[in-house]
């Protein structure tokens, strides 16, 4: 038997390789170019009037490229997808908010599982061995409770676990559902949070003409602590309260069954 791959056989290894390849790389130059760090809470409130405009003048238009923005951070691995949570909050609401983004997670997250489903069978199976074999078959009978706990849980990093579930062989489907209902408590805290950053920022900038009006300084700081606690805001802080107990249950219990 020959020693050298056909090279029909190479080509398809190829294949099987390079979108994943590419994957990587692009994550890496996008990491590497400082373009995550656009996305933060003082860009936030600097674009607040421009980025509702937008959303004024077209709503279904801004979802489409709300929807494109987070997808394409979640393919990329950009670190910053609870702040897109807020953000969807902020621009669409609460409940539309949170549906939109996680309906993008669960779609780039899908996409970069396909991506590395080939590569990642190959990897197991040339260097996993006997243990990581079963570690795999395990996975595989509880995957839906494993993924939809890590999706709650962040633990792990978003991209490791999609790549992760591809290599044990977790079906499609599978890994779409736990995603979808394992990402949607955290998306409706984090979008209730971000819909109360509008309220804190109209009460400051009410609070600050009112006092350039008066002729006052330190205008800046001019909103009175009370004006931050929204309706809104405290429903957020008390969800992530209890997300914050809910996680922390259920880590417990993690620990226990590993």
């Amino acid at each position: 038997m020959s020693a050298q791959a056909p090279p029909e056989s190479r080509w398809r290894q190829v294949r099987r390789w390079l979108p994943l390849i590419l994957l990587v790389g692009l994550s890496v130059a996008v990491l590497v170019s400082g373009a995550a760090h656009l996305l933060s809470l003082d860009r936030l409130l600097a674009s607040r009037a421009w980025l509702k405009a937008f959303v004024g003048e077209g709503y279904g238009r801004a979802m489409v490229v709300a929807f494109l923005v987070y997808l394409g951070a979640v393919i990329v691995s950009v670190p910053a997808t609870l702040f897109l949570t807020m953000v969807c909050g902020f621009l669409f609401g609460i409940v539309p908010g949170a549906l939109l983004a996680v309906c993008a997670a669960t779609t780039g997250g899908s996409l970069v599982f396909s991506i590395g489903r080939g590569p990642g069978r190959d990897l197991l199976q040339r260097f996993g061995g006997p243990r990581l074999d079963r570690f795999a078959a395990s996975f595989r009978r509880d995957a839906f409770g494993y993924i939809a706990t890590f999706r709650v849980l962040p633990l792990f990093p978003f991209w490791v676990t999609n790549l992760a579930p591809a290599a044990c062989g977790v079906r499609l489907r599978t890994f779409v559902a736990a995603t979808f209902l394992g990402l949607l408590p955290g998306a409706l805290v984090y979008a209730t949070t971000g819909a109360g950053i509008e309220d804190v920022v109209a009460a400051h900038e009410t609070a600050r003409a009112a006092c350039l009006a008066e002729g006052g300084t330190g205008c800046d700081d001019a909103i009175a602590l009370s004006a931050l606690v929204t309706p809104k805001m405290v429903a957020g802080l008390g969800s992530l309260g209890v997300f914050g107990l809910v996680t922390l249950i259920l880590s417990r219990r993690m620990r226990r069954r590993v």
